[in-house]
């Protein structure tokens, strides 16, 4: 038993966000049918790389844990399908330019709310709906220039700069798992389904701490510190006789220990550096200090040197490093499912753990099955299908039509 079985989910949601909350919910047990149009969710192409059946790794990493169904959702007729597989569901997660649903008489305030009223509905946009930005189209980078995300990333005297994780589309869909959660729970108590919104405007904003809190106290804006932080001193890279290092020292004991640790106690001792707000102000003295400590050190060195006594800190590894690195494995962060490889859950049950079914399909891999199963006759679905309504993949790995 996983901890969301019996969780019907329905993923009209295309890109990053939306797909990424789903994936979340189908690795804890939810049934998740993920509903393209013709077209696929865009992220199937984009690559390289793809997989030997041209699936571009974007897609394949948001996707497993689903069941695909191919239906044109701008012909009624496919309207009325998704209807009919909402009958029965939990939760609808969608993406859909503001406005789109209530045209095709499927809001949730108007249409599934009434139809449906314990349906879940989780609504995945730029800005919201309504307000100077209402409405429009959202894509992670520029809503990281909109929110301040990119003035604050890069080094002091270079230009603003993207961070090199869509960082805002996957806040985002963590914050609408957050959302969903919340609304099932809330239904046990009420019986009613309710509205969910995450926008990744909003979750941008919520990302900047601690720069937002700052500058709210202050009402200066942040300047760009590369690699250290506003606040908290040692908190940066320094060179070592081979890689840089990170350190993270949250506190005076900490620090006392590092300086302990390389052989400079008396920097523990200098006034300059008796606080973490003293330290701060002199982080660039400090910096220059503690990189003269660590000249005769090799990286990987000083780093068990430092975590044997308690101070922060990490070698910077490259991605392949990170992936091969024998705590991954330890802690279960690669999961494999039929040959495919990905990133694993990192939200760790104790009695009921995330688990790895399926791996992410073609479009419309599951259309026969799913619509099967929703009620649709052999004779509905060959017919739908005749009018290009639905559609089963073309792969050999598709569901055969039901008898």
């Amino acid at each position: 038993m996983a901890a969301l079985d019996g969780l019907k989910v329905v993923d009209m949601s295309r890109v990053l966000g939306g797909p990424l909350c789903a994936q979340i919910l189908g690795d804890h047990g939810a049934d998740v049918i993920k509903v393209e149009g013709p077209a696929g969710d865009e992220t199937r192409t984009w690559g390289p790389p793809f997989n030997e059946a041209g699936m571009a790794s974007y897609f394949a990493g948001i996707n497993r844990n689903k069941r695909t169904v191919c239906v044109d959702v701008s012909d009624p007729q496919g309207r009325d399908v998704v209807m009919q597989l909402l009958a029965d569901a939990d939760v609808l997660i969608e993406n859909f330019k503001v406005g789109t649903l209530e045209r095709w008489s499927m809001g949730y305030e108007d249409t599934l709310s009434r139809r449906f009223p314990r349906l879940i509905h989780c609504r995945v946009t730029g800005f919201g709906a309504t307000g100077p930005l209402g409405g429009l189209p959202g894509y992670d980078a520029a809503v990281q220039a909109l929110s301040g995300l990119m003035s604050i990333n890069g080094d002091p005297d270079g230009v603003p700069t993207r961070m090199g994780v869509p960082v805002v589309d996957v806040t985002t869909g963590l914050n609408a798992v957050i959302g969903i959660l919340m609304a099932l729970h809330e239904r046990e108590r009420s019986g009613r389904g309710q509205s969910v919104e995450s926008a990744l405007y909003d979750s941008a904003i919520f990302s900047l701490y601690p720069h937002s809190i700052n500058t709210l106290f202050t009402g200066r804006a942040p300047l760009r510190s590369g690699n250290g932080h506003p606040n908290i001193a040692p908190y940066d890279t320094y060179a070592t006789a081979t890689d840089p290092i990170y350190l993270a020292v949250g506190n005076n004991n900490q620090f006392q220990r590092l300086c302990e640790a390389v052989g400079h106690a008396h920097l523990a001792q200098d006034e300059r550096y008796a606080t973490n707000a003293q330290r701060a102000v002199h982080r660039f003295e400090l910096k220059q200090d503690l990189q003269r400590a660590f000249g005769g050190f090799d990286a990987q060195t000083l780093f068990r040197k430092l975590v044997s006594v308690g101070v922060p800190c990490g070698v910077i590894q490259s991605v392949v490093e990170a992936l091969d690195h024998p705590h991954t494995a330890h802690r279960g962060m690669v999961a494999e499912v039929d040959g495919f490889r990905s990133v694993a859950s990192p939200i760790k049950l104790s009695r009921t753990p995330a688990s790895y079914r399926r791996p992410p399909q073609e479009i419309g891999q599951s259309t026969l099955e799913v619509l099967s199963e929703a009620g649709l006759s052999a004779q509905q679905i060959e017919w739908l299908m005749s009018k290009g309504v639905i559609r089963q993949a073309e792969s050999k790995d598709a569901a055969r039509a039901p008898a």
